[in-house]
């Protein structure tokens, strides 16, 4: 089967420059002044056996008016780097004639899928690009991993788009080695985390469907730079845009909402070597917050469709279902109150402040316009409009033609 591999890579302008409060927020986005992790990445792949399949680098840029010193910087990387594999480059340039083919063949509704700025838009241009390539497959992976599993494309193959004990299985999730080599998360326990246990919760998770057999089993949780993707699934099942973190598990959300299974292969693995967040505490508890209360909503909003099934919080035990139910507000204002009085205590009373924010962030609920669900139904719908569009031959050659090798 056809596949394509997908690596974002996230950049920021120089260090010394610092951030404004226009640029997007990622994780770690590497500075223009930086080499980055994206190098290291290319340089692993030559440990695969199996080097059958397009790999396309995605350059994305955490403010406009750096994107085309980001597309420069990554498209020297690539050059600069021995890779067995032939490497499209796609970046904002791109992105625009992409825009631009799809106006002209009348499709100017569809534009606002497509688009490198958030989490969720991005997964979805790793979905949409294998499927401009007429690919079977999706591989998502990202730039801050290393491959060192020679066998990892065949596993990754091994049972996508197959029926698997009587079901289809359009998609599989790996897992991450953390960097000293197991796949639990080894973090310093904090008072505040009594409330929120989200490590332990992770870790049972992980316990319980990467530690012990079958090798593929139904999974409540996902990795999103681990993810093998099926054509019947990419075509047809896009990423939330509205979920600006946690998109991974809420794509699995969506997945089961329409009657597919997402597994995991407990030997797919790859080493996960992020760098350091240097994001606050009290910043990293908000996104987790966000993440929970969207993904809450989301269940909470849904209502009986043709096809489709409704899916619990419990089904999602004990990660991230823990989060994803009534105690949730409870949970962040008990947490919040204890980090907040960390800070006091060490003399911090801005990030005591935003800590407190946390608390009223849950009070206030989900802003945004509208019912999570409905919306979601309606991207659904449009994002299959789009694919079934794409798949007109003229069209396809053209966008194609946006792509740049190096």
């Amino acid at each position: 089967m056809k596949t394509t591999m997908i690596i974002p890579s996230y950049w920021a302008r120089e260090s010394f420059l610092g951030t404004r409060a226009s640029d997007v927020t990622y994780d770690h986005p590497t500075p223009l002044d930086q080499q980055g992790t994206l190098k290291r990445t290319l340089e692993s792949l030559a440990v695969l056996n199996d080097k059958d399949f397009d790999l396309v680098v995605l350059a994305i840029a955490n403010a406009e008016d750096i994107q085309q010193r980001v597309e420069t910087k990554v498209s020297n990387i690539i050059s600069s780097t021995p890779c067995p594999i032939k490497v499209h480059l796609f970046s904002h340039s791109h992105l625009s004639r992409i825009h631009e083919a799809i106006r002209n063949a009348g499709g100017e509704r569809f534009v606002r899928l497509l688009k490198l700025q958030g989490y969720s838009n991005i997964r979805n241009m790793c979905l949409f690009l294998p499927h401009l390539l007429a690919s079977d497959i999706a591989v998502l992976i990202d730039d801050d991993e290393v491959f060192e599993d020679p066998d990892f494309m065949k596993k990754a193959r091994d049972f996508i788009g197959r029926t698997f004990k009587g079901t289809f299985v359009g998609a599989v999730a790996g897992f991450y080695l953390q960097p000293d080599g197991d796949w639990l998360i080894k973090r310093e326990k904090r008072p505040w985390m009594d409330h929120w246990d989200k490590v332990e919760k992770m870790n049972e998770a992980f316990r319980e469907i990467i530690g012990k057999g079958p090798r593929l089993k139904e999974t409540p949780f996902v990795f999103g730079g681990n993810m093998i993707v099926h054509r019947d699934i990419f075509r047809r099942i896009p990423f939330d845009p509205v979920m600006t973190r946690g998109e991974d598990i809420d794509f699995l959300i969506n997945i089961k909402m329409f009657g597919h299974t997402f597994f995991l292969d407990n030997t797919l693995a790859i080493k996960h070597l992020p760098p350091s967040k240097s994001h606050p505490i009290w910043k990293q508890l908000r996104q987790d917050i966000y993440r929970f209360m969207f993904e809450r909503a989301k269940l909470l909003d849904q209502e009986p469709l043709d096809n489709m099934i409704h899916v619990s919080a419990e089904e999602l035990d004990p990660y991230p279902g823990a989060f994803l139910k009534a105690d949730l507000e409870d949970k962040i204002e008990k947490a919040s109150t204890i980090l907040a009085n960390q800070y006091l205590a060490d003399n911090k009373s801005a990030d005591a402040a935003e800590a407190l924010t946390n608390i009223e962030i849950a009070k206030r609920g989900v802003a945004i316009e509208g019912n999570i669900f409905r919306r979601f139904i309606q991207t659904k719908e449009l994002w299959e409009d789009m694919m079934e569009c794409v798949m007109q031959a003229e069209l396809r050659e053209e966008l194609k033609g946006s792509f740049s090798c190096s």
